[in-house]
């Protein structure tokens, strides 16, 4: 049974042809949109985030709202940029986040991608310590972070507090328990793949990745999920790790869907440049669903993960994408044996 969610970006523009036009309009429709995909029985609501763009920025106000209207489906971030983040407030947004949804934050971490703005972190009062990278910083804080969602106390309380403490040293509230269970790192590579499952992080691989071997992306990441696993037996941690991967998915099943989407679909993957790294990007599935569920059957990464996000054009609209998850979860996805 593999789980099934869709990513939204959460563009918004004034251009004629878009039905999210405003930040309002994007926020309100992704709540919307998280209702509606329950209903229609998806596994996952999941949001990028990226700062200074037209698109998601702050997760967590967002993520609240959607787990106050839902009831069952997981609410996740893929990814949240550590080099933006102050652990310490980002653990107090979270554990609120994941009590008002009732456990069920899935909260996707990474270094970040390339930015809008030449070092935007440094606008939010960050900067590496000396010898780091932007890099080593977003690690650094994660595993910050990472230590904060075990809930120890680490602060000495106050000799005279404005209110009773309860023993001992303080840790940060809302705490949320089993939270930390649910954290994922979006890894670019193979090496950062390994050191995410060493420390109990489940992994979210995306549309691109560092080309390390040449080969299609989708062989790329099914060994890359195969490290993450075997790392993550290795270190010796309980339960079962996720993977999951992101694909641009579209079941071609009307005229609408074929003048809309139907210029979507490509036959291989692109090459391109990103930080001064080779990195290979997928390619996207448009085509009808008898001929979407041949051409799935070969991509090994998606057989190899436990999870798909499928990434969704929100500036459709919520039903337009309600419709194009339905085709997925009706027509393709029965015929793959993910459902």
């Amino acid at each position: 049974m593999k789980k099934i969610g869709f990513l939204s970006f959460g563009h918004w523009s004034a251009a004629a042809q878009s039905q999210t036009r405003s930040a309002s309009d994007n926020l309100l429709q992704s709540i919307d949109l998280s209702v509606a995909a329950e209903e229609l029985g998806l596994d996952g609501a999941y949001f990028r985030v990226h700062h200074f763009a037209r698109q998601h920025a702050s997760p967590f106000p967002l993520l609240a709202a959607i787990g106050a209207r839902t009831s069952r489906i997981e609410i996740g971030t893929g990814v949240i940029d550590m080099r933006y983040e102050n652990p310490f407030y980002m653990a107090e947004d979270a554990g609120a986040a994941d009590l008002i949804s009732r456990g069920r934050l899935q909260l996707g971490l990474s270094r970040g991608s390339p930015e809008q703005v030449i070092e935007g972190w440094r606008h939010f009062g960050y900067a590496p310590e000396p010898g780091e990278t932007d890099a080593d910083m977003a690690r650094r804080r994660t595993e910050t972070f990472l230590k904060l969602m075990e809930g120890e106390g680490f602060a000495a309380p106050s000799p005279h507090p404005m209110f009773p403490n309860p023993p001992g040293l303080l840790r940060l509230e809302p705490f949320s328990a089993g939270l930390r269970d649910r954290i994922w790192w979006g890894a670019a590579s193979d090496a950062t793949a390994v050191w995410a499952a060493q420390l109990g992080m489940h992994l979210q691989s995306s549309t691109l990745k560092t080309d390390e071997s040449g080969e299609p992306l989708h062989i790329q990441q099914a060994r890359q999920i195969r490290l993450f696993r075997q790392a993550w037996k290795a270190a010796g941690h309980e339960g079962q790790p996720r993977a999951s991967v992101s694909r641009s998915i579209f079941a071609l099943v009307n005229d609408r869907d074929r003048q809309l989407l139907g210029g979507q679909r490509s036959d291989r993957d692109q090459i391109g440049i990103i930080d001064n790294t080779r990195t290979v990007f997928g390619r996207s599935y448009a085509a009808e669903p008898e001929e979407l569920v041949r051409q799935l059957e070969r991509d090994e990464a998606i057989r190899e993960a436990d999870t798909l996000l499928l990434t969704i054009p929100n500036q459709l609209g919520v039903d337009y994408n309600i419709h194009a998850l339905e085709a997925i979860l009706t027509q393709v996805a029965p015929a793959l044996g993910w459902r």
